[in-house]
């Protein structure tokens, strides 16, 4: 398992230093519902060496904490199924819209979880062997 960030601050550091292009590794992935945010592991001091996740989930594209919930342990799953593979960075994902309440009216049905894991087995991929192998 990944360890997680937890603080307001190592979320705002990450979620800043994966936008400025002096920083490798760095940068920001999007698919269709999330966005990917990399930053470099110097920009949470207590974390040296490996991979470091966060996920941001907000209400206002998941309304129920069901969904939310199932969104995130999908996000941790895939991730520490791909720990060997992701770059020894700081990752944030964040929710960017929502998921159509008529295509999954149920929070936890099967067909959400597959969606959602092969968006975000696609969107891990997007990450440049460069960056996988920093």
């Amino acid at each position: 398992m990944l360890p997680r960030l937890k603080t307001a601050e190592q979320f705002a550091a990450v979620l800043d230093a994966s936008k400025l292009k002096a920083a490798q590794p760095a940068g920001v992935w999007r698919s269709a519902h999330f966005a990917l945010y990399l930053a470099p592991l110097s920009t949470i001091t207590s974390q040296s060496s490996r991979t470091t996740i966060g996920v941001i989930c907000p209400k206002r594209w998941a309304k129920r904490a069901v969904t939310r919930n199932t969104i995130k342990r999908q996000i941790y799953a895939v991730s520490s199924e791909l720990e060997s593979q992701l770059p020894f960075a700081c990752l944030v994902l964040r929710l960017a819209s929502g998921f159509s309440r008529e295509q999954f009216p149920s929070a936890t049905s099967p067909a959400l979880k597959a969606t959602l894991r092969a968006e975000l087995l696609a969107l891990f991929g997007k990450l440049s062997p460069q960056e996988k192998a920093a």
